[in-house]
């Protein structure tokens, strides 16, 4: 396992990537910790910000090409964003059932199904955990 193939890549991939993994982390954390305290919202709102960062990044990112300069994970970059602002305003309205049910359909979608994709063979991720 080495970071040297994620650190060399170019664009936005250290950075969408770093995101990810400070975003999986930081979900794990949510998951395990007391919900509606200080804590929760001030984690929450830090996890929110870089989920925005690694939807938003993904878009410079054309590894596989599909559509045009897309594939069809893009659409979990579009996904994302949106459903980050419902689960926000889920929790305002105190709609706590389908804050979290929100929250758990992006950390299972964005992070955790489209992160197993970058395991596969010729990702960086892959490089970096399998070697070249």
């Amino acid at each position: 396992m080495s970071l040297a193939p994620l650190l060399g890549a170019s664009g936005t991939i250290p950075l969408h990537a770093f995101a990810a993994i400070a975003a999986f982390v930081l979900g794990i954390v949510q998951f395990a910790a007391p919900k509606g305290t200080l804590p929760h919202r001030t984690i929450g709102w830090i996890w929110v910000l870089l989920m925005f960062a690694v939807a938003i990044s993904s878009f410079w990112i054309h590894e596989i090409r599909l559509v045009g300069p897309f594939s069809p994970i893009h659409l979990l970059s579009i996904f994302a964003p949106v459903m980050l602002v419902l689960a926000v305003l889920h929790a305002r309205r105190h709609n706590v059932s389908a804050h979290k049910k929100a929250m758990a359909s992006i950390f299972f979608g964005a992070l955790v199904v489209a992160g197993l994709f970058t395991f596969l063979p010729g990702r960086v991720m892959h490089a970096v955990v399998f070697g070249p």
